[in-house]
């Protein structure tokens, strides 16, 4: 690519829009150019919003989008566990959607399908402080982007105050072990706690390894060896049958939107999500009462002794079948500039979290105390492959539901802990053949 020198003054220049958010770049760096091709139009899959206020968000930066370069963007939405499996045909047959915002380490299943937008990448990293390490991984292959990370989607314990101290409880516990007396105690006063054991993308999957993790279990060793059957996996599903017996029944069929319903309909007091079920609260004058008494914090601490998540993670896929790909690499750095970016972060209310480090002094991160628990998600997550590298077989493995359906199936009863696990080592090493 050719920079001109008037493309590098005016990337210079542009840190002055930014300045106002307290945004800086680390260095200056030369403002790659994309021209949409003549007769452009492009299609975006995205997920179905939580939060209404990032799909209106979104499309309104699409709109101003269009307005400056006369590309129309059509954007369709997709339930969020029908996003994986339509995003998959797309790469394997050619056709289809030209981006994709899909999830988690997705990109690393079809590589070859993918548009190289390093450069793209590169530039963005150098403006605004640099890619958050998790964020990074999930979207490249050592130093090649494969994807564009986008944002990470908070998980956090969701509680009623009043319910808990009901319950007995002046404060909520830090440990597990104190976390499961308050599950008991709540279950006793008919206010109980509700996780998902479904096959839910984002509550189940960020549920399940945090059993495992905060217990110091690991599907794969550094070197990629499948080490789910051992004693710490073992400590991890004892754990969960026990929070399990506290539970609302039917939490083994639960997706990604029925803790939200369950909460809202008073069925549940305390579940894990985004701060999405704390603004449809808030913005229903029926569930007044609930929204007032909503409060969020982290996961407990395991045995492990340290605080270990998953938060939900989205990147943005360019499939090489599009017809338009310099008109792509525009509408993606047009998103990801500060003016949208920061609109985008506020219109969703905390519920996305920043890529990009520079955005974390976005203002919505203070704005509620509500807030705090999905402020450094992006910072703190641990990659669902941990602890060997990401690629085609942690994509695979997650996308199979491998370690949710192991706790799942020795919850209920369907296998013993010990047939659970050596389940889940059988079908995690089809994918990881060291």
């Amino acid at each position: 690519m050719t920079i001109r020198r008037r493309d590098f003054l005016a990337a210079t220049a542009a840190t002055a829009g930014v300045a106002g958010l307290g945004i800086r770049p680390t260095f200056a760096q030369a403002e790659p150019a994309y021209k949409p091709e003549s007769g452009a139009t492009l299609r975006l899959l995205r997920w179905t919003p939580f939060v209404k206020g990032d799909e209106d968000a979104w499309l309104a930066n699409t709109k101003k989008f269009t307005e400056a370069t006369g590309v129309e963007v059509r954007v369709d939405k997709e339930s969020w566990e029908d996003i994986r499996p339509k995003a998959a045909v797309a790469a394997n047959v050619g056709s289809g959607p030209d981006l994709v915002m899909c999830w988690f380490d997705d990109a690393h299943q079809y590589p070859d399908k993918l548009v190289d937008l390093t450069e793209l990448a590169n530039y963005l990293g150098g403006k605004y402080g640099g890619w958050y390490d998790g964020m990074r991984g999930y979207a490249a292959r050592g130093d090649q982007f494969i994807a564009m990370p986008l944002a990470a989607i908070g998980n956090a314990v969701v509680y009623r105050d009043s319910h808990m101290k009901a319950a007995g409880f002046s404060e909520f516990p830090k440990d597990t072990a104190g976390f499961l007396e308050l599950c008991k105690a709540m279950k006793a006063k008919g206010t109980p706690a509700g996780f998902p054991h479904g096959k839910a993308v984002g509550d189940g999957n960020n549920y399940a390894h945090w059993l495992l993790w905060s217990h110091g279990a690991q599907m794969v060793d550094a070197e990629g060896k499948v080490t789910i059957n051992s004693p710490e996996t073992l400590a991890a599903i004892n754990y969960a049958k026990e929070l399990y017996a506290t539970f609302i029944p039917g939490t083994e069929s639960w997706q990604d939107v029925n803790n939200n319903r369950a909460f809202l309909a008073g069925q549940v007091s305390l579940i894990a999500n985004g701060v999405s079920v704390y603004y449809t609260a808030k913005g229903d004058p029926k569930l007044a009462e609930i929204a007032a008494d909503i409060r969020t914090t982290n996961f407990p601490i395991g045995p492990v002794g340290k605080s270990v998540e998953l938060h939900q993670t989205s990147s943005l896929l360019l499939f090489k079948h599009t017809k338009y790909p310099e008109a792509a690499k525009a509408y993606i750095k047009f998103m990801m500039e500060a003016d949208q970016m920061n609109a985008w972060l506020t219109g969703s209310s905390a519920y996305c979290c920043q890529a990009l480090k520079s955005f974390a002094s976005n203002p919505i991160w203070t704005a509620d105390p509500i807030h705090a628990p999905y402020s450094r998600a992006s910072e703190t997550l641990r990659p669902n492959g941990y602890a060997g590298p990401l690629g085609y077989a942690s994509a695979a493995t997650m996308a199979d539901y491998v370690l949710v359906d192991m706790f799942a199936a020795a919850v209920t009863g369907q296998r013993s802990p010990e047939d659970a696990m050596k389940e889940a080592e059988r079908r995690a090493n089809r994918y990881y053949r060291v």
